[in-house]
């Protein structure tokens, strides 16, 4: 035991911390099935002991639909609180909004100590679930020397993704995450953690959005998806509600309707911040002329929930269009 690694576990629900009532329910447990702590789920996963010296970090117990940017900075902070006196740090989630949280804390953890985030499909107790061979892959990435200096990190299904990456894209397959872009950053075999490459776009803590502190509240910025012959009722009402930003998930490859278009000058002549992605599921969205002409932000290739994000704190550091098209180019 004195050698293993020492790893802070983090509680935040999820389906990996879910019992269901029957063995084969995968799909009504959200609703049905008990919530467990963190010190619940490690007594369901013994072998976890095997992995690492574990200390169990109650946070809460919730579905990650309910995860937002107010549980977002409170998960940040309670990182940093034990990231100094660990080796590295493993966050349970729920996989619905996993890629929005990990793609927070990548931009704004005042940390090296390796985080990882896990969830998983299927529910602790039931036929084939994921949820303990997940924990255990978790575990063993954070207590690899390898994992530092990768930023924050999603593992599922034996696959390492860094969060600025990774996306999910089914709604029940075990297969659902996956960085479609670049792919994974490594695997998780039997015999250990082996990574392959390393993101060269910059994550904190050396990273501009690292200076954001929580006294600085984040603004809100909606996504407004755009559809074939979209209207630009959408954008105005988002201006409407108090939005200091927009992210139009155009069509493929990054191109708002025609009143959309309209909408969006609009909204720049209301001192709104907009930038401009896809649907698509991949992608570079260059920094077209049109964007450049009317002070619009191309969003690179990050997918649409995770402008928001970037655009939320550029916009709190209060950086104006020149600052937030540097910040999109390089994270």
């Amino acid at each position: 035991m004195q050698g293993l690694p020492e790893i802070a576990l983090i509680g935040c629900g999820g389906t990996i911390s879910t019992l269901a009532t029957d063995p084969l329910d995968t799909i009504d447990y959200p609703e049905t099935g008990e919530r467990l702590d963190v010190a619940a789920v490690l007594e369901r996963v013994p072998l976890a002991q095997r992995f690492a010296r574990i200390r169990a970090v109650p946070f809460r117990a919730t579905g990650s639909s309910a995860f937002g940017p107010a549980e977002w900075q409170d998960l940040r902070a309670a990182i940093e609180a034990v990231a100094p006196t660990v080796q590295g740090v493993v966050v349970l989630h729920g996989t619905a909004t996993i890629e929005e949280t990990a793609f927070f804390l990548h931009m704004t953890l005042r940390t090296a100590t390796p985080v990882v985030l896990v969830g998983s499909q299927r529910p602790l107790n039931v036929l084939s679930s994921d949820a303990a061979m997940n924990l255990l892959a978790a575990l063993r990435v954070a207590g690899s020397a390898d994992a530092r200096g990768h930023g924050v990190l999603v593992v599922l299904n034996d696959e390492i993704h860094s969060a600025r990456d990774v996306v999910k894209t089914s709604n029940y397959r075990l297969q659902t995450f996956a960085s479609p872009l670049y792919g994974p950053l490594g695997y998780v075999e039997g015999d250990g953690a082996y990574f392959a490459r390393r993101s060269l776009r910059r994550h904190a803590p050396d990273s501009a959005p690292a200076a954001w502190t929580a006294d600085a509240p984040l603004p809100r910025v909606d996504v407004v998806y755009s559809v074939a012959g979209n209207d630009g009722a959408l954008i105005d009402a988002s201006c409407d509600a108090g939005a200091r930003g927009i992210v139009c998930a155009g069509l493929a490859p990054g191109l708002p309707s025609p009143a959309e278009r309209k909408a969006l000058l609009r909204a720049r002549e209301r001192g709104v911040a907009v930038v401009q992605t896809s649907r698509a599921h991949s992608g570079m969205i260059p920094a077209r002329r049109w964007l450049a002409e009317h002070g619009i932000v191309a969003g690179s290739d990050l997918t649409p929930q995770k402008c928001r994000i970037l655009l939320m704190l550029g916009i709190a550091l209060g950086y104006d269009t020149g600052g937030l098209r540097e910040l999109f180019a390089t994270h």
